[in-house]
């Protein structure tokens, strides 16, 4: 008798628990704001592509597209196959200078001074830690980096305003490879 008791008991235990409903929200938004700003971004890198592609057009240097979206070409090119390009962690000691399309300097290689970078390890703009993964020691690269490749909605805070692509001409010094101990 008690083991049928037991039962019962368990049985109404297991039918009378519910797991608690999911809330739901209060409005639903339909996602208007997210659509216009999608089709705003797309209009701005339909824009910004239609300036980088006339400007690579004026030009008698050979542009390489990037697979992250930027173009660039070798001023100076490193023939010497031993040379690494930098890896996770790589010290890399570099001069860079930004321009706008039309050429005004924004910022020359003696504002910006001689740079040293830990390979991912630092903060840098997207366009520019990505370019200098394709650099060997002793390369000079011209890149041109859409806006949201370089400084993108908040610019820099100081002489790069909102969604303005750049031009940026690297060098690369030195790489010093990672010590992992």
């Amino acid at each position: 008798m008690n083991r049928i008791l037991t039962l019962i008991a368990l049985a109404i235990l297991a039918f009378s628990c519910k797991t608690p409903e999911a809330r739901r929200p209060i409005s639903v938004k339909s996602g208007s704001f997210i659509d216009a700003s999608v089709e705003r971004n797309k209009k701005l890198n339909a824009k910004e592509q239609v300036a980088i592609e006339a400007l690579m057009e004026k030009t008698e240097n050979e542009y390489i597209p990037s697979n992250s979206g930027f173009y660039y070409y070798y001023n100076t090119k490193s023939d010497i196959d031993s040379l690494a390009t930098p890896l996770f962690g790589d010290l890399i000691n570099y001069n860079y200078d930004v321009k706008t399309l039309d050429g005004t300097v924004i910022y020359s290689k003696d504002d910006l001074k001689t740079q040293r970078y830990a390979m991912d390890k630092q903060e840098l703009f997207t366009g520019l830690r990505e370019g200098l993964k394709l650099m060997k020691s002793g390369e000079t690269v011209t890149f041109i980096f859409p806006s949201q490749k370089a400084y993108g909605y908040y610019g820099d805070e100081n002489k790069i305003g909102t969604n303005i692509p750049i031009i940026c001409e690297v060098t690369v010094n030195s790489i010093t490879q990672n010590d992992p101990n």
